[in-house]
């Protein structure tokens, strides 16, 4: 019987996950992730043929934490979505950047994003706090989005002071201004 891995593939993601979110993702080495683990880099090596692939493997670890950072508390709805968002940004700057920052949306367009069938549950959520139509909620949360993802990467990318109170009325007044307007303009629909 051949002698249990002293390292794994989860350790090697785990380590790698960690120097994205302390140092950047452009500091994901063999080198480094094998210095962190004591190790040679053989073994990370024997799990990834590439760095690129740990590179993967490490996004698609950060996609997870960030989906559960947003999900947070339940029954807050949208406005505490919408803050996690920013939140996450300012407290995870370099997971932001590895996540939405340069060529994380190249070639696609706002309507792509925001029929994303990923964003299917938080649409419905919308069109239960709202009572809106499934078009006027995707409506919605592309308005929110924008707001909410600007706000979000002026944080990550200028290193700037989160004030949470000022964020949280700027973000309620954009909430109800959209919703105000989907509902304007079903009203109109049906006269």
């Amino acid at each position: 019987m051949p002698p249990k891995a002293r390292i794994t593939k989860e350790m090697i993601v785990e380590e790698a996950f960690q120097i994205a979110r302390t140092q950047g993702a452009d500091k994901i080495t063999a080198r480094g992730i094998a210095r962190r683990l004591k190790c040679s880099t053989q073994p990370v090596l024997y799990y990834f043929a590439t760095v690129e692939e740990i590179k993967e493997a490490v996004y698609q670890r950060a996609d997870a934490y960030h989906t559960r950072f947003l999900l947070g508390a339940e029954g807050d709805g949208m406005l505490g979505i919408g803050l996690r968002y920013v939140r996450f940004a300012a407290e995870e700057r370099n997971l932001f950047h590895l996540l939405f920052q340069p060529g994380a949306f190249s070639g696609a367009s706002l309507n792509d994003l925001v029929s994303s069938e990923e964003l299917n549950p938080i649409i419905q959520a919308l069109r239960q706090e709202t009572g809106v139509t499934e078009d006027a909620a995707r409506e919605i949360f592309s308005t929110l989005f924008v707001f909410v993802h600007g706000y979000a990467s002026l944080l990550a990318n200028n290193e700037m002071k989160l004030e949470e109170d000022q964020l949280e009325l700027s973000l309620k007044k954009v909430f109800l201004g959209a919703v105000y307007a989907e509902k304007e303009r079903e009203n109109e629909e049906n006269l």
